[in-house]
């Protein structure tokens, strides 16, 4: 079993792999984390042990993407979230536009990345932005069982001043009629949701709701339909890692999210959440220590959904 020994020990003997990675430097306010930190939650429902940097606020960044398609699966059913966006991985990067020009089927391949993450956004339900955030607030507030979880406005007005590949990708979206109304509302939101705070502890909450397909084993409560939950968790495993899922799913095999905040948000299917937080990237956009703590856990505990 996992216990705060092993959890130190794992944080003292990744820490240096931080040297290997930076910070993502294309949103000023991200410039400003420590590529020295690295912390890690594990939670099974019962008990939670953290380490290193784990009470450490960062934003959440595209680890929202699962979360938020949860909430619009809710929202809008399979049918018409499927009819936007497609299943399949990509194998380009999270911000390519490529494919919604070559793909056959004018739509986003996959609601990971960020075309797609873009199209799942407008369809959460509201009058207006406030009420959209505070929705898609007041759902994660309830999977990660914390009311102090916020959006950190200088990082939503950072990645508004300077998200001009996404507010490309936005106008090529309405353009093919992915998504409806004001572009620059729908782009706001998505900033918002990706600049909402949260810590480790957050993140394994979260993600062992998912890991037990939705199932809130302490209150006994199903928080989210059993069949969104898997469908979010089997985006994870094919889509969860950018264009290094495929990797990430042979070398560690349990389905997570990551974002360029440096968080990793995984699921080991009715065991653990956990929550990763090392935000020192490499060039996938991927936490490098946080991966390779992952591998060794995944390897220790036999995790693995497939080996």
């Amino acid at each position: 079993m996992i216990d705060q020994a092993y959890l130190d020990s794992i944080i003292k003997e990744y820490k240096r792999y931080t040297i290997e990675g930076q910070v993502a430097d294309y949103i000023p306010e991200l410039k400003k984390m420590n590529r020295g930190d690295l912390g890690i939650s594990v939670y099974d429902g019962e008990k939670v042990f953290s380490s290193g940097n784990w009470d450490k606020k960062f934003t959440i960044q595209s680890v929202s993407k699962p979360l938020v398609l949860m909430l619009a699966l809710i929202d809008q059913g399979e049918d018409k979230i499927f009819e936007l966006v497609g299943k399949e991985p990509t194998g380009d990067p999270f911000n390519s536009m490529i494919r919604l020009e070559t793909y056959t089927f004018k739509k986003p391949l996959n609601p990971m990345i960020n075309a797609g993450a873009i199209t799942i956004s407008s369809l959460i339900k509201g009058k207006d932005n406030e009420e959209k955030i505070n929705r898609i607030l007041g759902f994660i507030r309830l999977l990660a069982d914390n009311e102090d979880i916020h959006v950190n406005k200088d990082v939503f007005l950072s990645e508004k001043e300077t998200g001009n590949r996404n507010r490309s990708l936005g106008y090529f979206l309405k353009d093919i009629r992915c998504i409806e109304g004001s572009v620059e509302e729908v782009l706001d939101l998505y900033f918002m949701q990706c600049s909402i705070e949260v810590n480790t502890l957050d993140l394994a909450k979260m993600s062992l709701i998912i890991a037990n397909d939705g199932f809130n084993k302490q209150t006994g409560e199903q928080l989210i339909p059993k069949k969104y939950a898997k469908i979010a968790k089997t985006f994870m495993l094919t889509c969860g890692m950018y264009d290094e899922s495929g990797q990430f799913a042979i070398d560690v095999g349990i389905p997570s999210k990551s974002g360029v905040g440096g968080g990793i948000m995984s699921s080991a299917p009715n065991q653990y959440g956990i929550g990763v937080y090392g935000p020192a990237l490499n060039l996938k956009g991927n936490s490098v220590a946080g991966m390779r703590m992952l591998e060794r856990i995944s390897k220790d505990f036999d995790m693995s959904i497939f080996l």
